[in-house]
């Protein structure tokens, strides 16, 4: 049987939703996953709502949006109250950020929280690489691709200006990620 899953990044324009699901398919590209990615954001860019959705499966792809996210990663309170509702009841994860969005409870899905604002402006000094982090825990809790496989994406597709903030980012957030598994 074919495996798929759905992942839904979210938030709003200008915290590098695009960026991180850009990242997050590269990266299945490079382990060999065939892999579709889509993105959408409301009429203005920053401010305004915005999605990226990316699909894995071992076998070449026939629907490629997401039906129901096995992990949502939400960055905005806004995206979190639009696309609780479709992450897979028991075995969906909702991955947030704790200093943007307040948790509903009584959700049948595993919900964490993880300070990637909050560590973004403590030690790196730059709240804009807040994505890179959460990006970061959700590989390490999901395991749907390896660590290896987005720093590589990093490296093709982050300028080389930001390129080690980044890569400091994704393992700050995989240390985070670590940490929210146990």
């Amino acid at each position: 049987m074919t495996e798929i899953r759905q992942i839904r990044l979210s938030g709003f324009g200008g915290q590098g939703i695009i960026l991180a699901g850009t990242l997050l398919g590269q990266a299945g590209m490079i382990d060999g996953k065939y892999v579709a990615e889509s993105s959408s954001y409301g009429a203005q860019a920053r401010g305004s709502g915005c999605k990226s959705e990316v699909v894995f499966s071992d076998r070449p792809i026939d629907f490629p949006r997401v039906t129901a996210a096995d992990v949502l990663f939400v960055m905005s309170q806004g995206a979190y109250d639009v696309y609780h509702s479709d992450v897979k009841e028991d075995s969906g994860i909702i991955l947030y950020d704790v200093g943007q969005v307040v948790a509903k409870e009584g959700l049948n899905v595993k919900q964490i929280g993880i300070p990637a604002t909050e560590y973004a402006i403590k030690k790196l000094k730059n709240s804009q690489v807040a994505n890179i982090i959460l990006l970061g825990a959700l590989i390490e809790i999901s395991k749907i691709v390896p660590s290896l496989a987005i720093q590589k994406a990093i490296r093709a597709h982050v300028s080389e200006r930001f390129r080690s903030l980044n890569l400091k980012a994704i393992r700050i957030g995989t240390d985070l990620g670590r940490e929210a598994r146990g």
